[in-house]
């Protein structure tokens, strides 16, 4: 009997989610004889029992499109907004997938969908995952799709900041996306010829980081790009909140984990500009000029790169010929050139940060790209 495979996407959007459900709706239907719908916007639509068929008509031509036609949100089923009070929907989304009489449930998403997804698999529903973000962070994979075109044009940004840099002869600070994992900013910041690459895996002392931009002016070179992820900070920082971390562990009272989780929320309030704090630190110990680019959203959206394009239908294929199979309850990853299903529960709450040790760290100290961090 041909199965009713329900497909939505959550968190962030990215390059690449167009063509995952291009990739499931085509195969789904055409290979395996699936009757494929999409949930619009996220969680919130599965609660809202608001679809869309995904037929062939629909599915042409969005294979090169940014962005996802079924629209997504950052709602979480047990903790949704509904009104003016926070309400477990869990319920509703179990009523919504027995009314579709669902076999599986597809969610593209990142950390967050894998932790959301894991809770309804949990609550009995057959569930699959995709991997999508530009941090590159969900847990189980080498790669996720959107990570390649969000790279790009980072990359293209440090590229054009090169001109305006010498021809003024300043350092230009260029804040890319990465709250915990600071793939984006080292890749980009590597492929760019960064200078200098700050990611939230290595706290930075901006008197290093000072040093190393005077050092190039007095060898001749007459500007600096500073590429910083946007969860980068100061050693001092990272101390500061690995102390308040540690007490909320060791908090014995409710009231007290409360009190320390307002001074960190304070904090992460506090750290969103702290770009703009470093670029004026670097301007007065260099004595140098200093601007400020922030790319934000802008690497989100647009065209996705062919690397996305293929990783992305590649994973959608692969995801109806495992529910062909029968199985479910897994995110699917890539392992080198395979890709291979991973339990949800061995990569929900896990974050793929940079290692340490990591090749391309390696690679950026071999070229004189100055880290921060000594």
């Amino acid at each position: 009997m041909p199965q009713n495979i329900g497909i939505l996407t959550s968190g962030g959007d990215c390059p690449g989610l167009n063509a995952a459900i291009r990739g499931i709706g085509k195969a789904g239907h055409d290979t395996f004889g699936m009757h494929c719908i999409g949930f619009r916007d996220g969680f919130r639509g599965l609660v809202q029992d608001r679809t869309m068929d995904l037929d062939g008509d629909l599915l042409s031509g969005i294979l090169t499109d940014g962005g996802t036609i079924l629209g997504t949100s950052r709602d979480k089923p047990h903790r949704m907004q509904m009104g003016n009070k926070t309400v477990d929907m869990t319920s509703a989304i179990l009523d919504t997938y027995q009314r579709h009489h669902l076999d599986a449930l597809v969610c593209l998403g990142g950390g967050g969908t894998q932790k959301n997804a894991l809770r309804l698999k949990n609550a009995g529903l057959n569930i699959m995952t995709l991997p999508k973000t530009i941090d590159n962070d969900v847990w189980g994979t080498d790669v996720s799709f959107g990570f390649d075109t969000a790279m790009a044009i980072a990359t293209e940004a440090i590229d054009r900041l090169h001109s305006t840099a010498t021809s003024h002869h300043r350092i230009i600070v260029v804040e890319i996306m990465g709250h915990r994992a600071g793939w984006l900013a080292l890749g980009a910041g590597i492929a760019g010829g960064a200078d200098v690459i700050l990611i939230p895996e290595m706290p930075y002392d901006v008197e290093i980081i000072a040093a190393a931009i005077r050092d190039r002016r007095q060898r001749g070179k007459r500007f600096s790009i500073v590429a910083v992820a946007e969860g980068a900070m100061s050693k001092e920082h990272a101390t500061h909140v690995d102390e308040l971390l540690a007490a909320k562990t060791a908090a014995e009272s409710k009231s007290e984990r409360k009190g320390i989780s307002a001074k960190l929320d304070a904090f992460r309030n506090h750290h969103i500009d702290h770009t703009v704090r470093l670029t004026a630190r670097l301007e007065e110990l260099t004595g140098q000029e200093a601007r400020l680019t922030i790319l934000g959203h802008l690497q989100r959206g647009g065209t996705p790169s062919c690397a996305d394009r293929l990783l992305a239908t590649r994973l959608g294929t692969y995801c109806t010929e495992l529910l062909n199979d029968g199985q479910h309850g897994v995110m699917i990853g890539v392992h080198g050139n395979k890709l291979k299903p991973v339990p949800i529960e061995d990569t929900a709450g896990k974050k793929n940060l940079v290692p340490l040790d990591h090749s391309w760290i390696q690679s950026a100290r071999y070229v004189g790209t100055c880290l921060g961090d000594g």
